[in-house]
């Protein structure tokens, strides 16, 4: 099979910065105390991909899924290891990524689509099945700085599965919005997968990550820790400990539906 994203010994650092101001530097140099911090949100991470696959990345808050992502996607670069991919790459790193605020969702609409590497014939041919899908209505024409943060999620979702992609990467795309909108992206992402595009899917619900994936990642503060089957990911995670709670019961629902 044909590799679609080849992770070869990635980390990525960052720098915590303890104080702001001059002052409350001058003061933490006098009392010894650290001013900064480095970490790595990314630690020396390799698995490989292959065209097609539906992959499940999960782990707790803080865990680096989203820094993997934003590596993966080209949004930032590791600085140690390399990454390659193989094609276009789309996706929902974050919700309303890319929107500016003052401009109206039918502008956004052009503009992400642009970023997302569309020309404006293939938004316009695609403009009436993206608008539908996004289902804002009358507020299409309206700044998106009035939007909530479910109709962020609505325009920013039908924007990036309407791009002709091999590897299509979603970031907790399914944290915002209600029943109806999520069960209709999990069914539009399930066309996508059954076309043969590679999926990245980031997500807390088991019941989504069941019916979606074939293969699960496991992150733990920067580690790759767990890769392999999908109920063993969430076993060892122990994810399925709270499957008494309402939010896990909505998930299964939502993941039979699919």
């Amino acid at each position: 099979m044909t590799e679609s994203i080849v992770v070869d010994h990635v980390s990525k650092d960052f720098t915590m910065q303890y104080h702001r101001t001059l002052k409350q530097m001058a003061v933490a140099s006098v009392r010894g105390l650290p001013l900064k911090e480095e970490f790595k949100a990314v630690n020396d991470v390799s698995f490989t991909v292959e065209q097609g696959e539906s992959i499940g990345l999960m782990g707790l808050n803080g865990s680096g899924k989203s820094t993997l992502l934003k590596l993966i996607n080209g949004i930032m670069r590791p600085d140690q290891g390399t990454i390659r991919t193989r094609g276009r790459i789309a996706g929902l790193i974050a919700t309303g990524a890319g929107f500016h605020p003052q401009l109206s969702g039918r502008d956004n609409l052009y503009l992400n689509g642009a970023i997302l590497g569309m020309n404006e014939a293939e938004i316009k041919r695609k403009f009436d099945s993206i608008v539908d899908f996004a289902d804002i209505g009358k507020f299409l024409d309206t700044p998106v700085s009035h939007y909530s943060s479910g109709m962020y999620a609505r325009l920013g979702f039908a924007i990036a599965i309407h791009v002709d992609a091999d590897i299509f990467l979603a970031d907790e795309v399914l944290a915002v919005g209600d029943r109806p909108f999520k069960r209709k992206c999990l069914a539009k992402m399930q066309e996508v997968r059954a076309q043969g595009t590679t999926i990245f899917y980031v997500s807390h619900a088991t019941a989504s990550v069941r019916s979606m994936c074939d293969r699960v990642l496991v992150l733990e503060s920067g580690h790759l820790n767990f890769d392999g089957d999908v109920e063993d990911g969430i076993r060892y995670l122990q994810y399925d400990d709270d499957t008494d709670t309402d939010e896990a019961q909505d998930d299964a629902e939502l993941g039979a539906d699919v």
